[in-house]
């Protein structure tokens, strides 16, 4: 028979993957329905003056536009009417694009948690689980007014979001680990089969509950992050279009656009565009 310890880890960790699963979809999105793998070199800022594109590393470290204009570096650039009709056409896709990220993060965000507050109930008790609720709700406060004060203000940064999503729901998880296996452990040492034997059910219940509510909802998240990759789509085609050229006559590339599979040959990657 199956020690009801291992059984108990098993339930717990099944929860946990439910809870980082869906929080990874704040943090980066699916690009299975994508035609290619999109990522930005730059950080973004989304404001009413127009779109900012800034960098630490690389050339060029600044790109702005807005209404069909371009500067570079704090030069303007001088595009063709058709480039300008792309221009604006990009920057009201990411415009449109950036209030929905924010939003997948939020959701993403809120599931973990939730998930962790399920399996907080379940197992820790008296001041520990008062603890570890309290520790939990400040956390999700945190990551969603990281949320909000970044990508929910048009301000993206891959960087910040990672910490923020993956970093703050791997904290949380890492912290609740020990404390569930601080509680089987004690219920098996204590040589009381009845604890022990409510313990592996309160596992067992909360195994198929969990899985079944965070299966559900993330079949809706991934659903709507799968919108994301149309709009991605479009923008990466309005990118390969233009024929803007930066000073140094290279094209103007906001998007990093890759090919599905990195392992393919040189010649059939899309190097740039």
């Amino acid at each position: 028979m199956r020690h009801p310890l291992i059984a108990i880890a098993i339930a717990t960790t099944a929860a946990f993957a439910s809870a980082s699963a869906s929080a990874a979809g704040g943090a980066s999105f699916s690009t299975d329905t994508c035609r290619y793998d999109y990522s930005t070199p730059f950080d973004v800022d989304v404001t009413a003056a127009g779109l900012s594109f800034h960098r630490t590393d690389g050339s060029p470290a600044k790109v702005f536009l807005h209404d069909g204009t371009l500067r570079v570096d704090g030069k303007p650039v001088t595009v063709s009417d058709a480039d300008a009709v792309a221009l604006r056409r990009y920057e009201d896709g990411v415009r449109k694009l950036v209030p929905e990220v924010a939003a997948i993060a939020r959701e993403g965000v809120s599931m973990s948690y939730e998930a962790m507050t399920s399996v907080t109930l379940t197992f820790a008790e008296g001041d520990q689980r008062a603890e570890i609720l309290e520790k939990l709700k400040r956390k999700q406060a945190d990551s969603l007014r990281s949320i909000d004060e970044g990508i929910g203000a048009g301000h993206w940064s891959s960087n910040r979001m990672a910490e923020t999503v993956a970093g703050s729901v791997s904290d949380g998880v890492g912290e609740l680990v020990g404390s569930v296996t601080s509680s089987a452990v004690t219920a098996a040492l204590s040589g009381d089969t009845s604890k022990v034997a409510a313990l592996q059910a309160r596992a067992d219940s909360l195994d198929k509950s969990l899985n079944r509510e965070m299966n559900k909802r993330s079949r809706a998240l991934e659903s709507r992050t799968a919108t994301i990759c149309p709009r991605l789509d479009a923008l990466a085609e309005l990118q390969r279009a233009w024929k803007v050229r930066l000073p140094d006559g290279k094209p103007l590339e906001l998007m990093t656009i890759k090919p599905k599979h990195s392992g393919d040959n040189d010649h059939d990657k899309v190097a740039s565009f």
